[in-house]
């Protein structure tokens, strides 16, 4: 599942490549609580994949935090990880991977790596050259290997 960012929705860019090859891409709207309210319906005790980016991220990193039996893989896009939102209750062992541009200007990159080396054990950070959307890393990105 594809967990979009604040200010997007499933018809942005990545949420509509995602939904291209299957990813479900469903919206949200309001605040951090009202989304999770949102999520947590949509999830249920299915064992998943989340892939978020920005908001998405924080979101998809809250939930396997609460839940990581339930995470299977996780794909962090520019995680606002740096929102005091962002409690690290972990660290939890789920395999975890955090694309974040080194030309972000919204999200701090060191800031979003740190606070995810707390909360993941099995993390890997990379760093690519892109700016806060990702947009250019998102379609360079072998989806088929980290969506399986």
């Amino acid at each position: 599942m594809f967990l979009h960012g604040l200010d997007s929705s499933s018809q942005g860019r990545k949420a509509r490549l995602l939904a291209s090859m299957g990813v479900s891409t469903p919206d949200f709207s309001g605040d951090l609580a009202t989304r999770m309210a949102q999520l947590e319906p949509l999830l249920g005790s299915d064992r998943w994949i989340l892939v978020g980016s920005s908001f998405g991220g924080l979101m998809a990193a809250l939930w396997t935090l609460a839940h990581p039996a339930q995470v299977h893989r996780l794909i962090l896009l520019a995680p606002a990880l740096h929102r005091p939102d962002f409690v690290v209750g972990g660290p939890v062992d789920v395999p975890t991977l955090l694309i974040h541009g080194v030309h972000d200007e919204v999200v701090p990159h060191e800031l979003a790596a740190s606070r995810a080396r707390q909360a993941f054990t099995s993390l890997r950070v990379d760093w690519v050259q892109d700016d806060h959307r990702l947009e250019s890393t998102a379609r360079a990105l072998d989806w088929v290997t980290l969506l399986q």
